[in-house]
């Protein structure tokens, strides 16, 4: 790697108007960047003890907070424009102090270019304690910028109208519509007891995942359920979602290092998620997913191996919320170098450990996390981000590159190294983050050149100092397919800046880092995409007689989602860590069975489970904290349950499995869920490793339980048959709600029949009418083994004209 010349040291007085500051000028760089200043935040730790945790605006995790501790006052909005002149936006639009913070102080992030490159939405949280004793309470809010494309204009800044107010809205971008997605901390149902969100892993604040906004008329709605947040979502160009979510469904950590003495985190769990009642007594109590890896006793009674998943991947979903998953169903067994099965330990047949070594398809390039990802201009469906630790480093690491166009099985989706692979963790070649592709070929980035260690505060608390050097924006060159930091964009930003953290005055003298560079440049604004069901299922809603259009309308009047699957014996290929010789234990039931021999799993039920905020702590104390954390719980919506089959062994949210191996089961949507097959012993068998969630009216089909990319675990293709779950439930559905419709009509030898769908256990009479005030039973039909049948009205000819309906008393 070339060294970086010493920068220039330029002391930028930020006054009521911008300074504007010729510089160099890289030849690549062709359009002007929007960026933004942040005041060094060096404390990012790590801790068994919650409180102990910590976290800041340039973190992966806990970055939404807006108070001064989190959040460091006296950053700014810019723009470099081609000529290599810098303005300050923030300043020139009238926001913004220089020194003392107080009262005034700004911090500014995520600045995010609309379709028509003339107008930017941002975040900023604007206002600073003005005392040591100041308690108010300052939230991040979205903003709008326009009129700074042209140099020397003066900017105009408008907060965006609609937004939840009192609380974090961040890391915004636009939908191909004008609605604005965003990063949000407000509860999933808006209830200030569930205030605020606390992360599986740490239990410190997260938001609560993705919310779209229409600003015109402040329509809200939650896209993804993230009990561990969403970040950095852009629509990427083939009109998909994008995002980097936060997975780390296992079991609470923080409880089991208290049960087991590590801790004191004074764990307990709420009676119910509509209350505040509790026991600090009562033990959180948890049985899904398996035990944590330290957990030794459990493991031992369980069988099994500790779940230690904990990662930031890609995932996708259409802007309405629909169709989550992975980006192109691409997971750890494509993506990590190896992890921890997590599998049963009496079962020699199941491999305990995956690594890069046992992969499918061979490939030496892996990742530990995926973030800040931004969509290569020149190569749609080709993803830059950052592989960095989830803490010490700021989000700073390795950029790395994902190709991953709609279409691209997960198997042939290819991980590059952009820089050098040993920058994955602190190195002596520095970190990067924020990658930015850009138009032209040329790739920027905000670098820092000292990073041999994970940071660390090297000041005091009130002369903060972080152990790196400041975060610089960088043009970046390619030296034989390796990409290096070459050439500062900025001469530097120098300044004294000072705000209260609690009784604390902390003073910054080291300068400010240069973070998150965006490309001022207009884009073609994609398709839109919309989920539909699937053809082999949209059949069965044919050949049952239920109209799909109705069907969604009922679901999206009871927040309900309806998910099927048509084999969950089957499982992909590549993962080997869970159960696959799987069969329906009844004669003739599917069966997939593995290349492998040994112990077949008798799966007869799916299990869903649902995230309910019922876990507190009192971090030592004897009351509790503010927040909750979620906890995995068997499915008990009613809506849900009140009209899916009921099973006979009292198994809670529970689905029996059809002969052929398929389920259909409601769920609640806009809220975490996950699953798992059990046995017909009770124990469960194969566990989903992640929450999902669904959108009222989404009928989404998964033909196999845990995905397929190319082949099952016996070599077999996708599945194609009809599933025989959801033709039951259809059947049990139209019993439940009374449904009935005509579904074709005519005369046959003077006398009126029709084809009628109805309730195969309630009768369905057929009426008549002339007035439509007067209406006459002509026929009924008292029951049907499967909901269709013909009705027939003998009297027809007795009036010159007559209409008719269907209707379940």
């Amino acid at each position: 790697m070339r060294a970086l010349s010493p920068p220039i040291k330029v002391k930028f007085i930020a006054l009521a108007v911008a300074t504007l500051c010729a510089v160099s000028v890289p030849a690549a760089i062709t359009n002007a960047i929007l960026f933004v200043t942040q005041v060094p935040m060096p404390n990012e730790r790590n801790s068994l003890t919650s409180s102990n945790v910590a976290v800041s605006v340039v973190s992966p995790t806990g970055n939404h907070l807006a108070d001064t501790p989190h959040a460091g006052r006296g950053g700014d909005l810019w723009i470099r424009y081609s000529s290599g002149a810098i303005s300050n936006l923030t300043r020139l639009a009238g926001y913004g102090l220089s020194g003392n913070q107080d009262g005034s102080g700004i911090a500014v992030r995520d600045p995010f270019i609309h379709w028509g490159g003339k107008k930017a939405i941002f975040s900023m949280v604007v206002g600073s304690p003005t005392t040591a004793t100041d308690t108010t309470k300052y939230f991040w809010q979205l903003y709008e910028i326009t009129n700074f494309v042209t140099q020397g204009s003066v900017p105009v800044i408008i907060k965006v109208p609609g937004q939840p107010a009192n609380y974090n809205n961040v890391m915004p971008c636009y939908g191909t519509d004008e609605r604005i997605i965003f990063a949000c901390d407000r509860p999933r149902d808006g209830s200030p007891h569930l205030y605020p969100q606390l992360d599986e892993y740490n239990s410190i604040p997260s938001n609560t995942g993705l919310w779209s906004l229409n600003p015109a008329n402040a329509d809200l709605f939650q896209l993804d359920h993230s009990p561990s947040g969403d970040f950095h979502p852009l629509i990427d160009s083939f009109g998909r979602l994008i995002f980097t979510r936060w997975d780390h469904l296992v079991q609470d950590s923080t409880a089991t290092n208290d049960r087991l003495g590590n801790s004191t985190n004074g764990t307990f769990n709420y009676f119910d998620e509509s209350t505040t009642n509790h026991s600090l007594v009562a033990p959180p109590a948890e049985t899904f997913p398996e035990p944590r890896s330290f957990d030794g006793p459990q493991l031992v009674l369980t069988k099994v191996q500790g779940n230690t998943m904990n990662s930031f991947f890609p995932w996708m979903q259409n802007e309405d919320g629909t169709g989550l998953e992975f980006i192109n169903h691409i997971g750890r067994h494509e993506l990590l170098a190896g992890f921890r099965g997590s599998s049963f330990t009496n079962d020699s047949n199941l491999r305990q450990t995956f690594a890069i070594t046992n992969r499918i398809v061979p490939g030496t390039n892996f990742i530990n996390n995926f973030y800040t990802l931004r969509e290569d201009p020149l190569v749609p469906g080709s993803y830059f981000g950052v592989d960095a630790p989830d803490f010490g480093t700021h989000t700073a690491g390795q950029i790395i590159k994902l190709y991953g166009p709609p279409g691209t099985n997960a198997e042939a989706m290819t991980l590059t190294s952009v820089t050098s692979p040993s920058g994955k963790g602190p190195n002596a070649a520095g970190l990067y983050r924020n990658p930015l592709p850009m138009a032209n070929g040329t790739l920027v980035a905000s670098y820092t050149r000292t990073a041999t260690v994970l940071d660390t505060n090297a000041g005091t608390a009130a002369f903060p100092k972080s152990a790196y050097a400041n975060f610089r924006l960088v043009a970046l060159t390619n030296n034989n397919g390796i990409w290096s930091a070459s050439t500062n964009l900025t001469s530097g930003f120098a300044g004294t800046v000072t705000y209260w953290d609690g009784a604390a005055r902390v003073t910054h003298t080291n300068g400010f880092w240069e973070l998150q560079p965006v490309e001022v440049i207009s884009h073609t604004v994609p398709a839109r995409q919309l989920s539909s069901v699937a053809p082999t299922e949209a059949a069965v809603f044919t050949a049952e007689g239920v109209d799909i259009p109705v069907m969604q309308d009922w679901l999206r009047s009871n927040n309900l989602a309806l998910l099927v699957s048509r084999n969950v014996t089957m499982r992909d290929r590549a993962d080997r860590e869970q159960p696959f010789n799987l069969r329906i234990p009844i004669p003739g039931g599917a069966q997939t069975v593995g290349t492998n021999t040994g112990k077949i799993y008798d799966i007869a039920y799916i299990q869903f489970l649902q995230a309910d905020q019922l876990r507190g702590l009192t971090q030592g104390t004897t009351n509790p904290v503010p927040g909750r954390r979620v906890l995995a719980m068997p499915m008990h919506d009613f809506a849900a349950t009140n009209f899916n089959i009921p099973v006979t062994n009292n198994l809670i949210g529970a689905t029996l499995l059809g002969k052929d191996g398929s389920q259909a089961t409601f769920v609640p949507a806009r809220r975490a869920m996950t699953h798992q097959t059990v046995q017909t012993n009770g124990l469960e068998a194969v566990r989903e490793r992640y929450w999902i969630t669904y959108q009222p009216g989404e009928i989404r089909t998964c033909a196999v339980c845990h995905g397929l990319n190319t082949q099952n675990q016996a070599g077999g293709p996708l599945p194609t048959n009809s599933p025989a779950a959801l033709q039951d439930l259809l059947r049990f559905w139209k019993s439940q709600t009374g449904y009935t419709k005509i579904l074709s009509a005519g005369a046959t030898n003077k006398t009126f029949t029709a084809n009628i769908s109805g309730p195969t256990t309630r009768p369905t009479v057929f009426e008549a009418t002339t007035d439509f005030q007067t209406w006459t039973s002509v026929a009924t039909n008292a029951s049907s083994s499967n909901g269709l049948f013909l009705l027939s009205d003998p009297s027809t000819t007795n009036f010159p004209y007559r209409f008719y309906r269907s209707k379940v008393p």
